[in-house]
């Protein structure tokens, strides 16, 4: 709670003045041969100081409703823009290469657009996971708990086997081409070479120009071999170092054809931080404006001020023999 005019607490200077006035004009009077008044003393000086209590009572009401206290309910207007993120996902059979221990490059890769998507708050955000093909798992969306949900469940079984980055890359920008607003950026991470799909990736990085749409790409995995699934055994997945191939050239012209930049992760930590880099590079412009709606609670007092001072004039109309 707060009050409008403060300045009216400055009455209750007043206060000791009027006590200090009651005091030597207040009196009593007794019968001293007036065994019921005797009798009757202690409970005679309370009511003979209760109209002045309640008067006091009344002025400090009166004081308060003067200084029109008030509660307010805050609103917070939020004017922001965003930015249209696609975010595009390789989930083909080399993604569960186990070189970003201790995890794969998958479930490492999962983690980290979670927390992406996480530290936004006024973007649309489209999901486009694919291998030898592409799809759109979410389009765009403000729905972060479904995007989530979905980055969760991303699986290397989802789709044909391969890796088709045109494909891709002109998937998410269909999904953005016609997203309202001045920035949109595409995020792609793959581990492998563009060999499948229709669509050529610098075809498709141009049309992606075209529509002014920002790309990053993310070439993740170690350098020379690694640790890729070859197939079930007795004892679950069987692994076996493998030559790691990564178009790292065609990632660069990519991103260089869009304006964007080339990022490589080849440890868990490395990606964390490639993503934070897009995050602070991607920021929304944001303007925040903040009302507070005041309702007035000075009527109560004035009624309680009301009821104090009727009580007063009921006492001090009623007739009891010792009060004066």
């Amino acid at each position: 709670m707060t009050f409008e005019s403060p300045w009216a607490f400055a009455l209750l200077a007043l206060f000791p003045l009027w006590f200090l006035w009651r005091g030597k004009n207040a009196g009593f009077r007794y019968s001293r041969g007036d065994a019921a008044a005797r009798a009757g003393r202690g409970l005679t000086r309370w009511l003979a100081q209760m109209p002045y209590i309640l008067r006091a009572l009344a002025m400090l009401a009166l004081v308060i409703a003067l200084a029109r206290p008030r509660t307010g309910e805050a609103t917070v207007e939020v004017e922001a823009e965003g930015i249209a993120i696609a975010l595009v996902v390789d989930v083909s059979s080399s993604m569960l290469a186990l070189d970003m221990q201790p995890n794969d490059r998958l479930t490492v890769a999962k983690s980290t657009v979670l927390e992406f998507v996480r530290n936004r708050k006024y973007d649309r955000i489209a999901l486009v996971a694919f291998a030898g093909e592409a799809l759109t798992q979410v389009p765009v969306t403000m729905d972060y708990p479904i995007l989530e949900d979905a980055i969760q469940n991303l699986d290397v079984n989802m789709l044909e086997d391969g890796t088709a980055i045109g494909t891709a890359l002109a998937t998410a920008t269909n999904r953005l081409r016609r997203t309202p607003g001045a920035s949109k950026v595409v995020i792609l991470l793959t581990d492998g070479e563009n060999n499948q799909g229709e669509v050529d990736p610098v075809t498709a990085a141009r049309a992606a120009a075209a529509y002014d749409i920002k790309t990053y790409t993310v070439g993740v995995g170690s350098e020379g071999v690694a640790p890729v699934p070859i197939g079930r055994g007795p004892f679950g997945t069987e692994y076996a170092n493998m030559p790691v191939r990564l178009d790292e050239e065609l990632l660069r012209r990519i991103a260089s054809i869009t304006g964007g930049q080339y990022f490589r992760a080849t440890n868990a930590r490395a990606l964390d931080e490639i993503y934070r880099q897009i995050d602070e590079l991607e920021k929304t412009p944001v303007n925040v404006r903040s009302y507070v709606e005041f309702s007035e609670r000075y009527r109560p007092f004035v009624i309680l001020a009301a009821l104090l001072l009727l009580a007063e004039w009921t006492l001090r109309t009623r007739r009891y023999p010792l009060y004066v």
